[in-house]
């Protein structure tokens, strides 16, 4: 199945089953072989369905997906047709959405491998025919970089305000927010933000997705195993000082832990089953930090901290919550303090 679209000859090679796998490429109309846009994979009907949607926002922390957390998107799909987007990898979530999980007409994924391919009209009107889009975890300066600017953005957002629901884990997740660490200069620890706010690799980005009940928020992933919370700590600072925003707020997940935000803006917690210690920390700046300045520790005292569980409940709108636990955290001359009674910053 060939289309000519300026000069270019977009070629589909697809497997005949009860799982269609279709690889396009872009082929020049002179000699020699262009650069591959993208991969694009479908399993299910190849028909586009229309389904009725409810919105909402799936925030995952990273490493393992979770069955409850994806089937919670795919009742808000209305069993509609379920896209995943990404920079790297394959079709690795089809036959685990479309088989295991079942409930969804058809699942399909795009990888993009070059920045044409956010200009493929065929790509943009799978994107925007998505009933619940969800964006894989990766590199996320890969989807700063190569989306941020272009119909991919808008696609994102057309989903959105359909409204159906949007969701990404890991580097997914961490463009969700209306801030964003973009990782562009390479990841930084806690440590190194810290003790320099200013740092090459505090890498953060604005105006690029602006989903509800995302305004004035940044998020980060693998939260606990990484020792994350000073480097969001660092973020929200950054962000205040930057005068980006007067109050900042932070989610930080936990792996194998996913946050689903309905259209209230309440939030259910869900973890991989047999995983009990999997939380979301929510982060809410005091005001201006006292010390934020290039080459000199990070001095930011009063950041409220409520962390939830499976079974406590939280609202973004409100940003208040119950059955979760509230403390407060310093970071003082680039060392975190907390008033926990066991001093954990966790």
């Amino acid at each position: 199945m060939n289309h000519a679209k300026n000069g270019l000859v977009l070629t589909i090679v697809c497997a005949m089953a009860l799982s269609t796998t279709c690889v396009p490429s872009l082929v020049s109309g002179g000699e020699g072989t262009e650069k591959i846009a993208y991969e694009y994979y479908l399993t299910g009907n190849p028909d586009d369905v229309v389904t009725d949607t409810s919105p909402g926002l799936l925030l995952a922390g990273g490493s393992n997906d979770i069955a409850d957390a994806m089937r919670w998107m795919i009742e808000r799909s209305g069993g509609g047709d379920f896209v995943v987007i990404r920079c790297s990898g394959s079709d690795g979530y089809n036959p685990w959405i479309y088989n295991r999980l079942g409930g969804v007409d058809s699942i399909e994924s795009i990888v993009f491998l070059s920045q044409r391919a956010c200009h493929d009209e065929f790509i943009i009107e799978t994107i925007r025919n998505a009933e619940a889009l969800f964006i894989a975890g990766g590199d996320q300066w890969n989807y700063v970089s190569m989306w941020k600017g272009t119909p991919v953005e808008d696609a994102i957002h057309f989903v959105a305000n359909k409204p159906a629901p949007v969701g990404g884990t890991s580097a997914g997740l961490a463009i969700l927010g209306e801030f964003a660490f973009s990782a562009r200069y390479d990841t930084i620890d806690s440590e190194a933000a810290l003790a320099d706010p200013y740092n090459s690799s505090v890498a953060l980005e604005r105006n690029f997705l602006n989903l509800e009940y995302m305004e004035d928020k940044i998020t980060d992933s693998h939260f606990v195993a990484r020792d994350r919370m000073g480097r969001l700590v660092t973020f929200l600072a950054r962000i205040v000082e930057d005068r980006w925003s007067d109050v900042a707020m932070g989610i930080g997940i936990d792996e194998k832990t996913a946050i689903g935000v309905d259209e209230d803006g309440d939030v259910t917690v869900f973890s991989l089953p047999g995983y009990t210690t999997g939380s979301a920390y929510m982060l809410r700046t005091p005001g201006p930090p006292e010390v934020c300045d290039r080459d000199t520790p990070l001095t930011y005292t009063g950041v409220s901290v409520y962390r939830i569980s499976t079974g406590a409940t939280f609202n973004l709108a409100t940003w208040t919550g119950n059955g979760g636990t509230s403390y407060t955290l310093s970071a003082i001359d680039g060392v975190l303090y907390s008033d926990q009674p066991d001093g954990s910053i966790y």
